[in-house]
C-alpha cells in the first residue's frame, strides 16, 4: 500500500503542480487580456477624440463655405449697381460737352444785358449826335 500511496501522492503532487501552472498561465492570459482591453479602450478614446475634432473642423469649414457663398452672392448682386467703364466714358463726354462751369448766373446775365443795353443807348446817342452835327454842318453850309 505504501507504493500505492506513494504513487497516488506523487500523482496528486504532479496534478497539483500542473494545476498551479495552468492557473498561472490563466492569470497571465487574463492580465494580457486586461492590457489588450485597456489598450483597445484607450485607442478607441483617441479615435473618438480625433473624430470629434475632425467633425468640429468639418462643421467650421462648412460654415465658412456657406459664409463665402453668401458673400460671393452679395458681391455678384452689388456688381449690377456699379457703372461700367464705357458708361463712365459716355457720361464724361456728355459733361465735357455740357460744361456746366461755363454757365452764367442770373446776376451775370442781368449785368451783361444792362451793359449791352447801355452800350446800345450810348451808340444811338452818339449816332444822334453825329446826325445832328452833320445836319448842323449842312445847315451851316
Amino acid at each position: 500500500m505504501d507504493d500505492q500511496q506513494l504513487s497516488v501522492s506523487s500523482l496528486l503532487s504532479e496534478f497539483s503542480t500542473r494545476l498551479n501552472e495552468i492557473e498561472e498561465k490563466q492569470r497571465l492570459i487574463k492580465d494580457r487580456l486586461l492590457l489588450v482591453g485597456e489598450n483597445l479602450v484607450s485607442t478607441k478614446e483617441d479615435y473618438e477624440k480625433k473624430d470629434f475634432e475632425f467633425r468640429k473642423k468639418i462643421s467650421e469649414i462648412d460654415s465658412e463655405v456657406k459664409y463665402i457663398k453668401q458673400l460671393s452672392k452679395r458681391i455678384v448682386n452689388e456688381l449690377e449697381n456699379f457703372a461700367r467703364k464705357e458708361e463712365l466714358m459716355i457720361i464724361e463726354r456728355q459733361i465735357k460737352m455740357f460744361q456746366p462751369i461755363e454757365f452764367a448766373r442770373m446776376k451775370d446775365i442781368n449785368r451783361i444785358v444792362k451793359k449791352e443795353m447801355q452800350d446800345i443807348i450810348n451808340s444811338k446817342n452818339e449816332e444822334n449826335l453825329k446826325d445832328k452835327s452833320i445836319k448842323n454842318k449842312k445847315d451851316s453850309l
